[in-house]
């Protein structure tokens, strides 16, 4: 049955194809009697489930790792199986293609064949065609069998023969099926893959609402935490030596060389927890957790900042290497399995907050001061709780109960306002007794004067408190002090 037209002598089915922002080829002459094949990693969804599962059973079980390269030996279809056996995804949360995946649904309801043809385990496939209830057959991988390229292509010639079924794919690897398929329909297809595609088949459909990536690799890396890694200057700035060239250069370099680590930190906090950020309100928009980014880039991004920051350290006393080295175990211990133990969590990341001021130290040769790092332990204790206050104060606005992947309730709110109050006033008294000590009588002319620091501190931690109570608080408070007027004219 023809679809009727509208007013404006359109079809319905072009009606929607507009509305569903995609390209139709002009030369475009096929139907829609044949089965739709249909890939999964990067055509359905915007992941791999491959590197996702990976990440989350490296999360589950960190020493699985040494068993991943004798399945592998295997072939990748041994070790996709063994993944998915021990892992379980959270498929309603995958980011799905939702343009596309419109279209398939209007498809499905004009009575089309749609097939789930992938090359992820079949577990998962099965899982996924389960939840949207739209595939009327599933094909996967299993056994000792990678559905993929090649494979795939004679797989779904002996079901529907040559030519006989179109297929929607997105990369170079899906070429070798498009050779034998009636028509290709492309989903934000890798670079140059139109092209040749065009030369293998028609092209009926390409959906592409991808948006400048540069944006998204600047927030994958977290580069406005950076700003976090200026702490590494307190050292020279109480010293006095902000103005001496090795002493600065030093700094330079080791802000670098943390900022590196930093973002390699950050990308594998990402990868390790997807599944909680799409369950997050805020951090289901980071790129990786959105789909916004392949995250196999992310997997690969990884080791290269770390080896870069590695290389830069280089250029500074081992002993920078060696704070380095026990920032990114600890905050690889952190993202493994430390975040969920309640209160633990924070007193690690007030910890890595002094870890940046020691780096500081280390890579200037300059002693450090006990007061400096009471008062950061104190102080940047204060700051974690806000951030976790913060959490639990929007899920009890939205009735939630639980954090998801953190061991909070919503009822611990006002224990952890109690602790952060008294950890950021108790900063304020190390540095009252600071202010008191031989040292600043030695290192300034009018040490009296520095008492006015002192009560700024107080209204500077009472004020991010009272925004955070009423809910204004940024997701990470060093980032919400950087754009606030008040904290910035204290400063």
């Amino acid at each position: 049955m023809r679809p009727q037209d509208n007013e404006d002598g359109k079809t319905d089915k072009e009606v929607l194809l507009q509305g569903l922002m995609i390209q139709r080829d002009p030369d475009d002459k096929t139907g829609s009697d044949l089965p739709l094949c249909v890939d999964l990693d990067g055509t359905l969804v915007s992941s791999d489930l491959l590197v996702e599962s990976f990440f989350l059973l490296l999360k589950k079980n960190p020493l699985i790792i040494l068993k991943i390269p004798l399945w592998l030996f295997q072939g990748k279809a041994r070790l996709k199986e063994e993944i998915a056996a021990r892992t379980s995804l959270d498929i309603a949360s995958l980011p799905y293609q939702s343009n596309f995946l419109g279209f398939l649904k209007f498809e499905r309801g004009r009575g089309r064949q749609l097939v789930l043809a992938t090359s992820a385990s079949l577990k998962f496939a099965h899982q996924v065609a389960d939840h949207l209830g739209i595939f009327s057959n599933v094909i996967a991988s299993e056994g000792s069998v990678n559905l993929s390229g090649k494979s795939k292509r004679a797989r779904l010639v002996s079901e529907f023969g040559e030519k006989g079924f179109d297929y929607a794919g997105n990369g170079r690897i899906d070429l070798e099926v498009w050779s034998s398929a009636r028509s290709a329909i492309l989903v934000n297809p890798d670079p140059g893959v139109r092209m040749l595609a065009a030369n293998l088949c028609p092209i009926s459909h390409v959906f592409d609402d991808r948006k400048d990536k540069a944006i998204h690799y600047v927030k994958a890396l977290r580069l406005h935490q950076w700003l976090k890694n200026l702490l590494l200057f307190l050292p020279i700035i109480l010293a006095h030596k902000l103005w001496d060239r090795v002493p600065l250069e030093h700094s330079l370099i080791g802000f670098l060389s943390f900022g590196l680590c930093a973002s390699s930190v950050y990308l594998l906090n990402d990868l390790l927890d997807l599944e909680s950020d799409r369950n997050h309100p805020a951090k289901r928009h980071r790129p990786f957790a959105a789909g916004h980014l392949p995250i196999l880039h992310g997997a690969m991004l990884i080791p290269f900042l770390l080896l870069s920051a590695i290389g830069v350290a280089l250029f500074l006393p081992f002993s920078f290497l060696i704070v380095l080295g026990g920032y990114y175990f600890v905050t690889l211990a952190y993202s493994v399995g430390l975040k969920r133990v309640v209160i633990l969590d924070v007193l690690i990341l007030a910890g890595l907050y002094t870890v940046r001021i020691l780096a500081g130290v280390a890579a200037t040769g300059l002693s450090s001061s006990f007061w400096l790092l009471a008062f950061s332990l104190f102080f940047f204790l204060s700051l974690a709780l806000i951030k976790r206050y913060s959490e639990l104060l929007g899920m009890r606005r939205k009735g939630q109960v639980k954090t998801h992947g953190r061991g909070y309730h919503v009822e611990d709110f006002p224990v952890l306002m109690a602790l952060g109050g008294a950890s950021g006033y108790l900063s304020v008294l190390v540095l009252a007794f600071y202010l008191n000590s031989a040292e600043v009588q030695k290192l300034y002319h009018h040490p009296s004067i520095l008492w006015l620091i002192c009560p700024l501190v107080l209204f500077w931690v009472s004020h991010m408190w009272l925004i955070t109570h009423r809910g204004s608080m940024h997701d990470d408070p060093v980032v919400f002090a950087a754009t606030d007027r008040v904290s910035l004219g204290i400063a």
